[in-house]
Protein backbone atom coordinates (compact mmCIF):
# COMPACT_ATOMS: atom_id res chain seq x y z
CA UNK A 1 0.00 0.00 0.00
CA UNK A 2 1.39 3.40 -1.10
CA UNK A 3 1.89 5.55 1.68
CA UNK A 4 1.33 9.83 0.75
CA UNK A 5 1.96 12.50 3.69
CA UNK A 6 -0.36 15.48 3.29
CA UNK A 7 1.17 18.39 4.29
CA UNK A 8 -1.38 21.88 5.36
CA UNK A 9 0.80 25.08 5.70
CA UNK A 10 -0.24 28.03 7.61
CA UNK A 11 -4.15 29.46 8.36
CA UNK A 12 -5.68 26.47 7.03
CA UNK A 13 -6.58 24.94 10.36
CA UNK A 14 -8.55 28.73 10.28
CA UNK A 15 -10.88 26.52 7.29
CA UNK A 16 -14.43 27.60 7.92
CA UNK A 17 -13.48 30.97 9.87
CA UNK A 18 -10.75 32.44 7.57
CA UNK A 19 -12.28 34.41 4.37
CA UNK A 20 -14.98 31.92 3.90
CA UNK A 21 -15.87 33.80 0.40
CA UNK A 22 -12.37 32.69 -0.88
CA UNK A 23 -11.99 29.13 1.46
CA UNK A 24 -15.36 28.23 1.79
CA UNK A 25 -17.63 27.31 5.02
CA UNK A 26 -15.87 23.70 5.51
CA UNK A 27 -13.86 23.04 8.68
CA UNK A 28 -10.35 21.54 8.70
CA UNK A 29 -11.55 19.03 10.16
CA UNK A 30 -14.17 18.30 7.27
CA UNK A 31 -10.82 18.57 5.06
CA UNK A 32 -9.24 15.81 6.88
CA UNK A 33 -11.71 13.76 6.87
CA UNK A 34 -12.36 13.87 2.89
CA UNK A 35 -9.09 13.14 2.64
CA UNK A 36 -8.56 10.23 4.42
CA UNK A 37 -12.00 9.11 2.67
CA UNK A 38 -10.77 9.56 -0.42
CA UNK A 39 -7.50 7.62 0.35
CA UNK A 40 -8.96 4.70 1.65
CA UNK A 41 -11.26 4.30 -0.93
CA UNK A 42 -8.37 4.48 -3.48
CA UNK A 43 -6.55 1.97 -1.12
CA UNK A 44 -4.20 4.29 -0.20
CA UNK A 45 -2.55 5.49 3.18
CA UNK A 46 -2.55 8.93 4.30
CA UNK A 47 -0.82 10.35 6.91
CA UNK A 48 -2.29 14.21 7.34
CA UNK A 49 0.16 17.13 8.97
CA UNK A 50 -0.42 20.93 9.54
CA UNK A 51 1.83 23.48 10.88
CA UNK A 52 1.31 27.29 10.85
CA UNK A 53 5.91 27.19 10.94
CA UNK A 54 7.70 26.58 8.17
CA UNK A 55 10.79 24.94 9.86
CA UNK A 56 7.96 22.61 11.14
CA UNK A 57 6.56 21.91 7.54
CA UNK A 58 10.33 21.54 6.82
CA UNK A 59 11.03 19.13 9.45
CA UNK A 60 8.26 17.21 8.49
CA UNK A 61 9.48 17.05 4.77
CA UNK A 62 12.92 15.55 5.69
CA UNK A 63 11.25 13.01 8.20
CA UNK A 64 9.41 11.55 5.20
CA UNK A 65 12.70 10.38 3.43
CA UNK A 66 12.11 6.65 3.07
CA UNK A 67 8.94 7.08 5.04
CA UNK A 68 6.27 8.07 2.14
CA UNK A 69 5.63 7.22 -1.67
CA UNK A 70 5.11 10.60 -2.63
CA UNK A 71 4.16 14.19 -1.02
CA UNK A 72 0.29 16.50 -1.22
CA UNK A 73 1.67 19.69 0.10
CA UNK A 74 -0.36 23.23 0.30
CA UNK A 75 2.08 25.45 1.42
CA UNK A 76 -0.21 28.13 2.00
CA UNK A 77 1.04 31.37 2.15
CA UNK A 78 4.71 29.48 2.35
CA UNK A 79 3.88 28.87 -1.53
CA UNK A 80 5.08 32.61 -2.75
CA UNK A 81 7.99 33.00 0.07
CA UNK A 82 9.80 29.41 1.06
CA UNK A 83 12.69 28.65 -0.54
CA UNK A 84 13.49 26.27 2.40
CA UNK A 85 10.33 24.40 1.68
CA UNK A 86 11.29 23.95 -2.20
CA UNK A 87 14.64 22.99 -1.04
CA UNK A 88 13.58 20.32 1.67
CA UNK A 89 11.13 18.95 -0.98
CA UNK A 90 14.28 18.25 -3.37
CA UNK A 91 16.22 16.70 -1.14
CA UNK A 92 13.51 14.10 0.20
CA UNK A 93 13.38 13.33 -3.73
CA UNK A 94 9.72 11.84 -3.70
CA UNK A 95 6.73 12.46 -5.97
CA UNK A 96 5.25 15.73 -5.18
CA UNK A 97 1.74 17.49 -5.77
CA UNK A 98 0.98 20.56 -5.35
CA UNK A 99 -2.91 21.64 -3.64
CA UNK A 100 -4.51 25.26 -3.41
CA UNK A 101 -8.26 25.48 -2.62
CA UNK A 102 -8.70 28.66 -4.27
CA UNK A 103 -7.09 29.51 -8.20
CA UNK A 104 -3.64 31.16 -6.74
CA UNK A 105 -3.34 32.47 -10.67
CA UNK A 106 -6.50 34.22 -10.39
CA UNK A 107 -5.40 36.23 -6.99
CA UNK A 108 -2.84 38.97 -5.81
CA UNK A 109 -0.78 39.49 -8.08
CA UNK A 110 2.08 38.16 -5.37
CA UNK A 111 0.35 34.99 -5.67
CA UNK A 112 1.47 33.94 -8.94
CA UNK A 113 4.62 33.03 -8.44
CA UNK A 114 4.98 29.03 -6.35
CA UNK A 115 8.38 28.26 -5.81
CA UNK A 116 6.87 25.15 -4.75
CA UNK A 117 5.63 24.65 -8.32
CA UNK A 118 9.19 24.57 -9.23
CA UNK A 119 9.84 20.90 -7.78
CA UNK A 120 6.20 19.42 -8.18
CA UNK A 121 4.89 17.13 -10.40
CA UNK A 122 1.16 18.54 -10.61
CA UNK A 123 0.22 21.59 -9.00
CA UNK A 124 -4.01 21.60 -8.59
CA UNK A 125 -5.56 25.05 -7.91
CA UNK A 126 -9.07 26.25 -7.43
CA UNK A 127 -10.76 23.11 -6.62
CA UNK A 128 -11.79 23.15 -3.25
CA UNK A 129 -11.04 19.90 -1.45
CA UNK A 130 -11.58 18.20 -4.59
CA UNK A 131 -8.01 19.11 -5.23
CA UNK A 132 -6.67 17.04 -2.50
CA UNK A 133 -8.72 13.88 -4.02
CA UNK A 134 -7.03 14.52 -7.86
CA UNK A 135 -3.76 14.84 -6.10
CA UNK A 136 -4.38 11.31 -4.58
CA UNK A 137 -5.32 9.74 -7.96
CA UNK A 138 -1.84 11.31 -9.17
CA UNK A 139 -0.50 8.10 -6.97
CA UNK A 140 -2.61 5.43 -7.77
Amino acid sequence: MKKILVINGPNLNFLGIREPAIYGNNTYAALEDTIQKAATSMGLEVEIYQSNHEGCIVDKIQEAYNRFDGIIINPAAYTHTSIAILDALKAVGLPTVEVHLSDINCREEFRKFSYISLYAAKTICGKGFDGYTEALKFFL
